[in-house]
């Protein structure tokens, strides 16, 4: 019973999945812009760059986010160290 609701709804996923994928627009009318008229400074820059090239938004994304991850994580762990939380040493407090 379980395999034949199963290739039930596989016949039904492959018979529809066509018709969603043909009633789509052509990709010559999507256009996606980001609305930069409200903004100023780096977030005007942001947005005109991803407006600009969708390359170099996903490369300079793709870079800023290991970095700003990076910063924060040495960030989170000076302030545990002057904390007095000790990050370096494997020893359970409660043994």
């Amino acid at each position: 019973m379980r395999r034949l609701r199963l290739r039930q709804m596989s016949w039904l996923a492959i018979s529809l999945l066509p018709v969603r994928l043909l009633a789509a627009e052509p990709p010559d009318t999507v256009v996606i812009v980001a609305d930069s008229r409200k903004f100023s400074g780096w977030q005007a820059w942001w947005a005109n760059l991803y407006n600009d090239s969708h390359f170099w938004f996903a490369l300079i994304t793709i870079v800023i986010l290991p970095v700003t991850a990076l910063l924060l994580g040495r960030l989170t762990g000076w302030l545990m160290g002057h904390l007095g939380i000790n990050l370096r040493s494997r020893e359970l407090a409660e043994h």
